[in-house]
């Protein structure tokens, strides 16, 4: 009789711990849903990440020509709400309250597309878009400066040990696919060290769309900022900012779990940190293309 009732004991055991497993999957779910109440920033339905991301009372957002690359940046297109974020080899990265959307963009089938590759691959299409093709160049981790427009002659770099040095290897050429073999070249010698290197750093009072926050090393990463609001009466702003990690993957907008009802928006008032889902960035780490 006592093994039967120490049998019975255990197997309410088991079902209680079943039952409160179940009940964590269903909160942990809940976290990811696209519902907000009336005191969190509003998540649409939108396409872009204009329209997607409602902002908080008394905010609206700073205005930037059309052809500007802040708007270029706050209208790129993001998957449907709910998406996950979707690796170079087709595997799906698990959202624990990293990223509130994912940027509609492919990365190609090489681990290439990583941080600060996400950076340099939106500035290069911008430019590339407004066919400023002679200000498309970036540095390699030695330093050699790869120019888009001798790309585009047909001319590859060479790479012997850490020399470096251009060759003629193809006919004149300036098609999508030319900037993108272009760019997993850069990918591939290219880094937030490099990166950083060749930015500039920009005081956080004068924070603006397209500024990067970067540590430059190994490992370093880097973020970007693609939107940005203003309070209409107390002039405070705020940001959003995107990412892509490691391994290889698609651009994500980055929660703010420091403050879930501003989320996904950020106070440009940092007094000495940055925190994001995955990293810590300083106030100081904020530079600009030059």
């Amino acid at each position: 009789m006592i093994q039967k009732e120490i049998f019975i004991l255990c197997l309410l055991v088991i079902t209680l711990n079943a039952c409160a497993q179940k009940s964590n999957k269903t909160k942990l779910k809940s976290n990811y849903s696209t519902q907000n109440t009336p005191e969190q920033v509003q998540i649409n339905i939108g396409k872009t990440i204009k329209d997607r991301f409602e902002l908080p009372i008394g905010y609206e957002r700073i205005s930037y020509p059309n052809n500007s690359y802040a708007e270029f940046l706050r209208n790129l297109p993001l998957k449907e709400n709910g998406a996950l974020v979707e690796l170079y080899d087709g595997r799906l990265k698990p959202n624990w309250n990293i990223y509130a959307a994912v940027v509609d963009l492919p990365i190609g089938k090489k681990n290439l597309h990583q941080c600060a590759d996400a950076v340099i691959r939106l500035r290069a299409e911008y430019l590339w878009e407004a066919k400023r093709y002679d200000d498309i160049h970036f540095n390699l981790t030695n330093g050699f400066r790869v120019d888009y427009s001798e790309w585009m002659k047909g001319k590859r770099v060479a790479v012997q040990g850490n020399k470096t040095y251009w060759v003629q290897r193809k006919k004149t050429s300036n098609t999508y696919d030319d900037l993108w073999n272009y760019l997993e070249f850069i990918f591939t010698y290219a880094g937030t060290l490099s990166l950083s290197k060749e930015l500039i750093t920009v005081p956080i009072a004068n924070i603006k769309i397209g500024d990067i926050f970067i540590q430059g090393g190994s490992p370093g990463h880097a973020v970007f900022i693609v939107d940005m609001a203003k309070n209409t009466k107390t002039g405070d702003k705020i940001f959003m900012i995107a990412q892509s990690y490691m391994p290889a993957q698609q651009i994500q907008i980055l929660n703010n779990n420091n403050n879930s009802k501003l989320s996904p928006w950020y106070y440009c008032k940092i007094e000495s940190d940055l925190r994001t889902p995955e990293w810590k960035f300083k106030r100081t780490d904020l530079k600009r293309f030059k």
